[in-house]
């Protein structure tokens, strides 16, 4: 029983920042069509740069000067690499994000070299875990599901009750009826990638205490973060946010019954399946004549 929940436990912590990567994936296919395959990379600049600053600054001010930071990146990204696109093919966006992933993760590298790093706890520490049934629970684990539960509640928020989330939701529904109506379709892109970024961000700075940092987890995230996003249904958030807790599940759970080097093979697996059966998520509707991509 005790090894059982041990395993739920961990399965809900990797499953939240799963969720998140996930949720980033959503905001910016939702109001671009953009599959950002770099994603990953704004998770593990948000621990790193946390880390440097954390020298300079107090751990809150270090995470929040953190999110600033590399929200300001992804906006600086958009501006750079997909402003002057003209049409661009959805191949070429796949080759470019690709291509800015490994930029991305060559730069950490020589920045920070191969150490791997970690932000304290942001209370107590591994000796004050909490104990429930014979399972170990961090402290930290409440943060990552205090951040997730914050970051749901916070877009849809956003998304519903203000002037520009509505305008996002505008983009993401009808491009051409947006710009028709005086949005700044260019604009919203920016804010789509400032604002998956410092969600990125803000992840790797409460998952750092757990799983450490290093330039190469990048990677990793982005294909299980895809792997939510199309199990929920890309654009679907409430579906991300379920899809992601799924696949920590499965994926913490499948070492009880797969050696341990199986387990991020899990996600994979899991992708192929959906794309199999149903390529348009658990959670997702079908596109039929018009885009629904929708927060």
């Amino acid at each position: 029983m005790s090894q059982a929940l041990q395993f739920i436990f961990s399965g809900i912590t990797v499953g939240s920042i799963y969720a998140i990567v996930a949720i980033g994936f959503n905001i910016i296919y939702s109001t671009t069509g953009v599959i950002n395959f770099a994603q990953g990379e704004f998770v593990m600049l948000g621990g790193m740069v946390a880390v440097s600053l954390l020298r300079v600054l107090p751990l809150p001010l270090a995470v929040v000067a953190a999110v600033v930071i590399v929200s300001a990146i992804g906006a600086l990204l958009e501006t750079v690499f997909f402003r002057r696109l003209h049409r661009p093919s959805v191949l070429q966006m796949i080759i470019i994000t690709i291509g800015l992933s490994i930029v991305i993760q060559e730069g950490a590298l020589h920045l920070w070299d191969e150490q791997v790093r970690s932000l304290p706890y942001f209370t107590g520490n591994e000796v004050s875990s909490l104990h429930i049934l014979g399972a170990s629970l961090s402290p930290q684990v409440l943060w990552v599901l205090g951040t997730l539960g914050l970051a749901v509640l916070g877009l849809n928020l956003y998304f519903h009750y203000t002037i520009t989330g509505k305008a996002m939701r505008a983009c993401a529904s009808n491009r051409e009826a947006a710009l028709l109506m005086g949005i700044d379709a260019t604009l919203m892109r920016t804010l789509a990638f400032a604002l998956s970024a410092g969600l990125g961000a803000l992840a790797g700075c409460v998952m750092s205490p757990i799983t450490m940092t290093h330039y190469e987890m990048g990677t990793g995230l982005a294909v299980k973060g895809f792997a939510a996003a199309i199990l929920g249904g890309l654009g679907n958030q409430n579906g991300a946010l379920l899809a992601g807790l799924a696949v920590g599940l499965a994926e913490s759970c499948s070492v009880a019954i797969l050696p341990s080097a199986y387990k991020d093979a899990v996600a994979f697996a899991i992708l192929i399946v959906v794309l199999f059966v149903r390529p348009h998520g658990l959670f997702g509707a079908a596109e039929v004549g018009t885009s629904s991509r929708e927060f």
